[in-house]
């Protein structure tokens, strides 16, 4: 494993009983392509007390081969659960003491070449007691148990031949007040409280308090102190850096060597972030020329004990309460030096020369880099109508009428099974009769069941479409990579800042797709429709808004009559236009009954079921249609006027002719005229409506695989129960476990 990252180590941060079934045998994959052990999987599974199985582990080790899954996964999902990376470049290796900090420059706070050491000087006046009383008073409470070791052990050293003296475990019994009680009654005999220490030596403390029960990790009662020694640097450099840093130190103490032992405030409410704490202040110190030594992380670590005579080298406090008066306050002065804000700038220095602006992705509606939000109620098609918007930008077509730039695009599909996805697309090329000329421009990434939230799938798809140049990033729908409530303003703005970190990132537009709120919307504003806080309204640059068009019966039959009579015309002029042109006046054009007959006199028999059949196709296709409004509000462009149009599946088309044009949207229009209309109706108009209402409901919800009731509930905008006493009163469909299907003819 020389070279590489333990993963054993990662797998701490990795819960095996939070993980999903693929991402588990990912996990062993992984391990086996690293060249680990099924023993260390089947160790690692013992985790997940509900679903581990003794044995399983073994079994399907053997079946993995090939697989291509490699540690990185690991990796990553130890990352996602809190694990940092001490690697500060692409070495992999750990930084050693003659290494050179080079490359990446976040968190680098001065230049270690430059600054000026700091002089250190011994006390003027010696008393080991009053060392080792403030040290206890600066860090500890009277309460809290203090580990200190004042015996040793020889070792020799294989190389040097040397005598090294190693501290034993030592004591941990008694409480600071105790200890300080006892010093200031010993009249300087600091040994007949602490135990006699070899001058060859020295003597160590704990700088975190114990739980009295022994001086391991697991003893730490409190998560205070971290130490931060370099003793690879001049002293009086080690000293000018520390301060420098304002490093939010409690204690600073000289080791009667070559080094400072300085005592950091922490105050991790636990181990875990303890660890993170420590991790990212080395990382710090690091960056800046204190090669720290990684065992020094360790909270139940020893420290130099002021107040010591070693060889002839005096271990005392240079200062106490030094830099940041906290972990809090220093991480965020470090964070705010490293942010990648930029500075204010003047305005009178763009004034006769103005930045170019972004390019049009989408004309007139959205420029290149931005954001854009569809917004949308169920069965609308948003779906569709993103696709083609990928394949519009794919191609250099025209989208809902607006031209588009023609480039690469990511489609992040969250919704559909993989085939599906790779149907539709091949559906809505056929469907608005394109060829597919540049389909290398459109990638899809399939992650329906793999999705994560959002501000964890952001770094994942930069990082994937990185160098891939993509003009626009198509994500669909949000719903399923939501972090928090979709209500809460502070929470959805944090949401859709991770839009801007892909755009920004990547330099391409971010489209995305979120559902209206419930209820009627003909009369609310197109900003005001999107479900959950106001955010997602000003959020995007551009907000896409659909609202359905309420189609009359009459609007309908007359749709109906005219596609018939033009299936007709087209028929009867193709087979005698002489015949056309001298019989067929344009009342006759008008009326389906009329052109029949002239069917039947100009067509043959076989012709003319042929017609009747292409008739009830075009007909049926009518009925099950929707009509939509396209509303906007943008940011960069004027307003424009709503753009009517049908959804007849798999695609939209514009209304060219301006049948929508006066139509209103569903629930627009005073509760009391709806009222007062509903009241005119006698039931079996009503019980009509509602059957006719639940054909087209059934209809249009075929578009996904299964027709829940759930999705005719969302459909009709009524309770499921609502539609329960519909269907019963219908007869003609059933439901089975919650899935709606049409009853077998009876033969």
């Amino acid at each position: 494993m020389n070279g590489k990252l333990d993963l054993i180590s990662l797998l701490d941060y990795i819960d095996p009983s939070s993980l999903d079934y693929q991402e588990w045998v990912n996990v062993g994959m992984a391990l086996k392509q690293e060249g680990y052990t099924a023993s260390d999987w089947d160790d690692w599974s013992k985790g997940d007390g509900q679903r581990y199985h003794p044995g399983e582990c073994f079994k399907k080790w053997t079946t993995f081969e090939g697989s291509g899954i490699s540690g990185a996964t690991i990796t990553q999902m130890a990352k996602e659960n809190g694990w940092v990376s001490n690697r500060l470049n692409t070495d992999d290796h750990e930084l050693g003491w003659d290494d050179e900090i080079s490359g990446n420059d976040d968190y680098v706070v001065i230049d270690k070449n430059w600054i000026e050491g700091k002089e250190i000087s011994e006390p003027s006046v010696w008393n080991p007691v009053r060392e080792i009383t403030r040290y206890l008073e600066a860090l500890f409470q009277s309460t809290d148990n203090v580990g200190y070791v004042t015996e040793t052990y020889q070792i020799t050293d294989e190389k040097s031949g040397d005598t090294i003296y190693k501290p034993t475990s030592g004591a941990y019994d008694r409480t600071a007040g105790q200890l300080i009680e006892a010093l200031n009654k010993c009249e300087g005999d600091i040994g007949s409280v602490l135990g006699d220490y070899k001058e060859e030596a020295g003597a160590w403390i704990r700088f975190n308090p114990l739980d009295g029960k022994g001086v391991k990790n697991d003893n730490v009662s409190d998560y205070r102190y971290a130490l931060v020694e370099s003793d690879n640097m001049d002293i009086e450099k080690q000293n000018a850096v520390m301060r420098e840093l304002e490093l939010p130190i409690a204690v600073m103490v000289h080791s009667g060597k070559r080094s400072i032992h300085s005592i950091v405030r922490i105050d991790a409410p636990n181990y875990e972030e303890y660890r993170k704490r420590v991790d990212y202040l080395y990382n710090v110190c690091k960056k800046n020329g204190l090669n720290i030594d990684n065992q020094n992380r360790n909270p139940s670590r020893l420290s130099r004990l002021p107040g010591i005579v070693r060889n002839g080298k005096k271990q005392f406090i240079v200062d106490i309460n030094i830099g940041k008066a906290d972990w809090e306050e220093w991480h965020e002065w470090i964070e705010d030096l490293n942010d990648d804000l930029p500075d204010p700038e003047s305005l009178t220095d763009y004034w006769d020369h103005m930045p170019q602006l972004a390019p049009p992705l989408i004309e007139g509606v959205l420029r290149q880099g931005h954001k854009m939000l569809m917004a949308g109620p169920s069965k609308a098609g948003k779906s569709f109508a993103l696709i083609e918007l990928s394949i519009a930008i794919a191609e250099g077509d025209k989208w809902l009428g607006w031209q588009c730039t023609k480039g690469k695009v990511l489609y992040v599909n969250l919704e559909l099974d993989r085939a599906s996805a790779l149907h539709r697309f091949k559906d809505v090329y056929n469907a608005l009769g394109l060829k597919p000329k540049n389909i290398n421009n459109i990638d899809i990434w399939n992650l329906r069941g793999k999705s994560v939230p959002m501000d964890k799938l952001a770094p994942k798809l930069i990082r994937r479409a990185q160098k891939k140049n993509y003009i626009a990033v198509i994500i669909d729908p949000i719903y399923k990579v939501l972090t928090g409530d979709e209500n809460s303003a502070d929470q959805m703005a944090h949401f859709t800042n991770q839009f801007d970190k892909i755009a920004t990132e990547l330099g391409s537009s971010v489209i995305y797709c979120h559902h209206h709120s419930k209820g009627t919307q003909g009369g609310k504003k197109s900003m005001d429709r999107a479900s959950g806080s106001g955010v997602f309204a000003r959020d995007p640059d551009a907000l896409i808004d659909l609202v359905e068009l309420d189609l009359t019966d009459a609007l309908i039959k007359q749709q109906e009559a005219a596609a018939a009579t033009k299936i007709y015309c087209d028929a009867i002029q193709q087979v005698n236009f002489d015949y056309f042109d001298e019989h067929i006046g344009l009342d006759d054009q008008q009326s389906i009954a009329q052109m029949s007959n002239h069917a039947k006199r100009v067509l043959s028999p076989e012709h003319q079921v042929q017609i009747e059949s292409e008739i009830n196709r075009v007909v049926k296709g009518i009925r099950i249609r929707s009509a939509w409004r396209v509303e906007g509000t943008l940011r960069e462009y004027p307003k424009f006027n709503p753009v009517n149009m049908w959804f007849q599946y798999p695609v939209h088309k514009i209304d060219d002719i301006g049948v929508l044009k006066d139509i209103q949207p569903e629930g627009d229009g005073p509760a009391w005229k709806k009222n007062f209309d509903k009241k005119k109706k006698s039931p079996s108009d009503i019980k009509k409506e509602q059957n006719e209402a639940l054909d087209s409901a059934y209809e249009a919800c075929s578009i996904d695989e299964t027709i829940t009731l759930e999705a005719i509930a969302d459909y009709l905008g009524v309770t499921e129960r609502t539609v329960r006493n519909r269907i019963k009163n219908h007869g003609g469909f059933r439901i089975v476990n919650g899935e709606v299907e049409k009853k077998p003819d009876k033969k």
